[in-house]
């Protein structure tokens, strides 16, 4: 929370708190929720290669996180030690590091991920008849289906 700014620092009032980090969150809820950080960090093993995360190395992720993103054994050793798919971490790192915010397509085959894919660098326009092209063939399932 920010309080008043005196007439000496002005611009502070325009100033807030930097949001944390979308993994900053995940590992700051699990601390809120009983956790600490050295039980994070003792259950931090990636399956795969064995590769652990440190307790410090979780703490600057919340508190001051780096520069770099983890590695995709860090990725995996921290899914490990929340509870959580690689996957929801995958996600996490690339909205925190890269500002990237992915979207999940649940019950689709994959298939449809290729057609959503090839669709992100469509105009305007193609993306309009790509809608109408879909909206079209789920009118004809329902009317088939009846």
């Amino acid at each position: 929370m920010t309080g008043p700014a005196t007439a000496g620092n002005a611009g502070a009032a325009e100033q807030s708190a930097p949001t944390p980090g979308a993994l900053s969150q995940l590992i700051q809820e699990a601390l809120d929720k009983g956790d600490s950080y050295q039980r994070l960090a003792d259950r931090a093993i990636d399956p795969d290669s064995g590769e652990t995360v440190s307790k410090p190395y979780l703490q600057r992720i919340v508190k001051n996180p780096p520069a770099n993103p983890p590695t995709p054994h860090m990725m995996s050793a921290i899914a490990a030690s929340l509870g959580k798919p690689f996957e929801r971490i995958q996600a996490a790192v690339a909205k925190q590091w890269l500002l990237y915010e992915a979207t999940e397509l649940a019950g689709y085959d994959e298939e449809v991920r290729i057609i959503v894919g090839h669709l992100a660098g469509k105009s305007k326009a193609e993306l309009v008849k790509w809608r109408y092209m879909i909206e079209a063939e789920e009118r004809a399932r329902r009317e088939s289906e009846q």
